[in-house]
């Protein structure tokens, strides 16, 4: 006999628009009580943003942890960073800004 695959659907986050506040549902919300794995949609009408007590409509779906960034409709363009996840984009970001201020400092050493 063999056993039924088990299906793990990965849980959309959720973005209060007001405060930036991000509803995980794998953490959930430890301040009203709210257990982990408990999905947006599951939260009663009367939850609020831990943060700024924005109301549950002030949430937009951000998608799951690691998801491209963006709009789907845009994920072709752009010469391939739109496929980039937040932080890749951020590691892109900051670290040519480093790699620029050690050119900068290299500068110094010229005579």
């Amino acid at each position: 006999m063999s056993e039924p695959a088990v299906e793990t659907s990965v849980l959309d986050r959720y973005e209060c628009r007001a405060c930036g506040y991000v509803y995980e549902p794998e953490k959930g919300d430890d301040k009203h009580d709210i257990p982990s794995g408990t999905p947006f949609a599951e939260l009663p009408i009367t939850w609020r943003c831990p943060v700024c007590s924005a109301k549950k409509t002030a949430f937009a779906n951000i998608g799951p942890v690691g998801s491209a960034s963006g709009f789907k409709e845009n994920l072709g363009y752009g010469l391939g960073v739109n496929n980039l996840t937040p932080t890749q984009k951020n590691v892109l970001i900051f670290g040519a800004l480093a790699l620029a201020f050690l050119f900068f400092l290299s500068l110094y050493g010229l005579q």
